[in-house]
């Protein structure tokens, strides 16, 4: 079966989305360089054209793709994917409008604040009825022995926030998606990751970069080395090539002369940069090289969902 993997480093800013993209025919795997995610109501179209009839078309976003199991129980959502087309609609028409105010949040306007001055988190905990950070984090976010634990998805303010990106992935790049004629399925929510994965459909996988670098066998991030700096970009070059031969991946030579640089010295080579990361941690677990990770946990799999490779021990 051919295949089509694509991996979209995700953010609030038009800017800063890239994407890469991997073709498996005849059992080999071909990387281009990273290109612009671009204009995205023409993201999907863009993409099945690249792919052609016949392929299976697999991809991956760095942006949450589920709602915390606390959260989920207090607002009686019993399937995340089956919910995602309704929101921003009747009762949940607000869903994508961060609060203004905290006595604005509630559990069909969950996203806070709508802009900063005088807000706190707990705002945003006292506003759902939840005990705390930790209830508003799914289990795929809490700290690992690798790495901290992940900003709220409701919080939309910092450096490390999810909620803005998890707005527009949603409302303009998911629900679009299902609402189209294609066949696209939503991992973990459809069914195992081997099952979803068939000619002529879409399947949409949630995935973290940093957690990639721990899969394809790196030091994270932050552990000796930082992928915002060209050097630290560039220290990985050979860790990434040594990972392409033993995977018989061949790297196009334009990705290529990007990786040995580091990506170049523009502030925003870090984006490109996490977009072949998140890809090649795609190919680890597409090629069978690692378990998708996902857990025998019924909330998982209906309600949080879960990043892809990541283990759940």
């Amino acid at each position: 079966m051919n295949e089509l993997l694509v991996h979209a480093d995700w953010g609030s800013n038009p800017k800063k989305r890239w994407m890469c993209l991997a073709d498996i025919r005849g059992g080999s795997v071909v990387i281009d360089a990273p290109v612009r995610v671009g204009e995205v109501s023409t993201l999907w179209h863009r993409i099945l054209h690249r792919a052609g009839s016949g392929t299976a078309v697999t991809v991956g976003f760095d942006f949450p793709i589920g709602v915390p199991r606390a959260y989920g129980e207090s607002a009686g959502i019993s399937n995340f994917a089956s919910l995602l087309p309704r929101l921003g609609q009747g009762e949940w028409a607000d869903f994508y409008h961060p609060a203004e105010k905290p006595e604005e949040i509630n559990s069909r306007r969950p996203f806070y604040p709508m802009r900063p001055g005088g807000t706190k988190q707990h705002h945003l905990f006292d506003g759902l009825g939840l005990s705390g950070r930790q209830a508003l984090l799914r289990r795929c976010e809490r700290p690992t022995e690798h790495r901290g634990p992940a900003s709220p998805l409701f919080w939309t303010l910092g450096g490390k926030q999810v909620g803005k990106a998890a707005i527009i992935g949603w409302r303009d790049v998911i629900a679009p998606a299902l609402a189209s004629p294609m066949d696209v399925r939503l991992w973990p929510f459809d069914g195992e990751l081997d099952e979803l994965r068939a000619a002529d459909t879409v399947t949409i996988v949630e995935t973290y970069p940093a957690e990639a670098c721990i899969h394809l066998g790196f030091d994270p991030p932050g552990s000796r080395w930082s992928k915002t700096s060209q050097a630290g970009r560039a220290s990985k070059a050979a860790a990434i090539r040594a990972w392409a031969e033993s995977r018989d991946v061949a790297l196009k030579p334009r990705l290529q002369t990007l990786i040995d640089d580091g990506f170049g010295m523009a502030k925003e080579a870090e984006d490109p940069f996490d977009a072949l990361l998140g890809l090649l941690g795609m190919v680890e677990v597409v090629r069978g090289h690692r378990p998708d990770g996902a857990p025998d946990d019924a909330a998982v799999r209906a309600v949080e969902g879960w990043i892809l490779g990541q283990a759940s021990a």
